[in-house]
């Protein structure tokens, strides 16, 4: 419900702005939506899916590499002491400079796009979850390792309830630059994805079907954030 409100009040917001301004370059919302319920089977539907695709593959490998290495830095400290200083000097490196070398080193095609989408992903994971297994005390694990758990049964029943708070945070969060980088490596070497349908329509100058690729942009991203919340009332309960 409170998304609800949120959406109508951008909406007035919108067509206030557009009212005022009165120019082609800020249509109101009732065409842009005309519009894209004309467009969206035929035309954006599949610029959505690949977007679609590309964040999930990028997130499935980040979640794949950062989750256990994250674990595995938290539980052991001495090779989170070796690593630690090339992550920290990593990781406030901004991910888009790096779209050049991607395309040099993996082509222009879908490779380059899903590493650079992990790349921004994965960190915020690790370090999430290496900081989250850092605060178990380590008396929760001694009970369970004292009747014979092992380290499987120790990751289940500890280690990963303990980190799954902070790690969907992460992931919420990552998943906001990765959708904005992800429209920006859009527009290079490809011709299908959300970022060039908007940049394409821009082009064209055809302002009504560049606003329905941003709000279909902007309902993905939703979705997305929706479907992590939702996923969390699930399985963090407490």
């Amino acid at each position: 419900m409170r998304i609800l409100f949120s959406i109508i009040g951008i909406l007035f917001a919108w067509e206030i702005f557009s009212i005022a301004i009165d120019l082609p370059i800020v249509p109101e919302p009732i065409d842009v939506f005309l519009t894209l319920g004309k467009i969206f089977a035929d035309e954006i539907s599949i610029h959505a899916i690949h977007s679609i695709g590309r964040i999930l593959a990028g997130l499935i490998i980040a979640i794949a590499i950062g989750f256990p290495i994250g674990v595995l830095l938290g539980r052991n400290s001495k090779l989170d002491r070796i690593f630690a200083p090339t992550i920290y000097l990593t990781y406030p490196i901004p991910k888009i400079a790096l779209l050049p070398i991607a395309m040099l080193l993996l082509g222009i095609g879908e490779s380059s796009k899903i590493f650079l989408i992990t790349l921004i992903i994965v960190f915020q994971i690790l370090i999430s979850v290496r900081d989250s297994t850092k605060k178990i005390p380590t008396e929760y694990f001694e009970p369970l390792i004292s009747l014979g758990a092992d380290r499987f049964e120790v990751f289940r029943s500890i280690i990963f309830p303990a980190v799954l708070p902070e790690f969907l945070t992460s992931i919420r969060i990552s998943l906001a630059t990765a959708i904005s980088v992800l429209f920006f490596t859009e527009t290079f070497g490809t011709e299908f994805g959300m970022g060039f349908y908007i940049f394409d329509a821009w082009q064209r100058i055809d302002y009504l079907e560049m606003y329905s690729g941003i709000v279909v942009l902007s309902l993905i991203g939703l979705a997305m954030f929706v479907l992590i919340d939702l996923i969390e009332k699930i399985l963090v309960k407490w």
